[in-house]
């Protein structure tokens, strides 16, 4: 049985957890108020949003760089990029779930915007503040070390965030109803 802080918990519809269901499509009425707002949840939806946010943003560095791009581009693509990549996670997880194209690319716009722009703005700005590493090559310790340092930053400053949004039934709880 699920506890009350566990991500699937559904007890305020007279269930609990998601033993024995086949999906959420007949639950499109958990989108729309508070999901319990708890680190553990926060912390989750935060990592699905770094998963997105680090491919984009560490294959658009990775090329900016390679082509020996100038710093505003290099951003720019990786930006792109993160935004790409956090979308396109969401997306498969809801058209896994059965939803329509339409209404997949509606909720991720939705759930993720917010996370992934907060996430960007902080992991870039490290990456700058941080002396020579967005000049490093790619081969050097200082170029990694800084993009993981940044992401670390990231997932930091946006897990809170993400707390007061789901709280709010925002963000990541919208999706939660075409999550299994």
């Amino acid at each position: 049985m699920a506890s009350r802080d566990d991500a699937g918990d559904h007890d305020h519809h007279g269930h609990v957890g998601h033993v024995g269901h086949v999906g959420h499509a007949g639950h499109a009425g958990h989108a729309g108020h508070g999901q319990k707002a708890t680190w553990r949840v926060a912390a989750s939806a935060t990592l699905h949003c770094l998963t997105g946010c680090a491919i984009g943003e560490v294959l658009g560095m990775v090329i900016g760089t390679a082509l020996g791009w100038p710093n505003v581009p290099t951003i720019i693509l990786a930006v792109a990029l993160a935004f790409f990549f956090g979308y396109a996670l969401t997306l498969v997880g809801l058209r896994r779930a059965g939803v329509d194209w339409r209404k997949a690319l509606k909720l991720a716009l939705a759930a993720d915007t917010l996370s992934i722009l907060v996430m960007e703005i902080v992991d870039n700005a490290v990456m700058i503040a941080v002396p020579g590493a967005m000049d490093a090559g790619l081969t050097s310790g200082l170029f990694w070390g800084a993009l993981a340092f940044a992401l670390l930053v990231a997932f930091l400053v946006t897990t809170p965030i993400n707390k007061w949004i789901i709280g709010r039934g925002r963000g990541h709880a919208v999706v939660h109803a075409y999550h299994h």
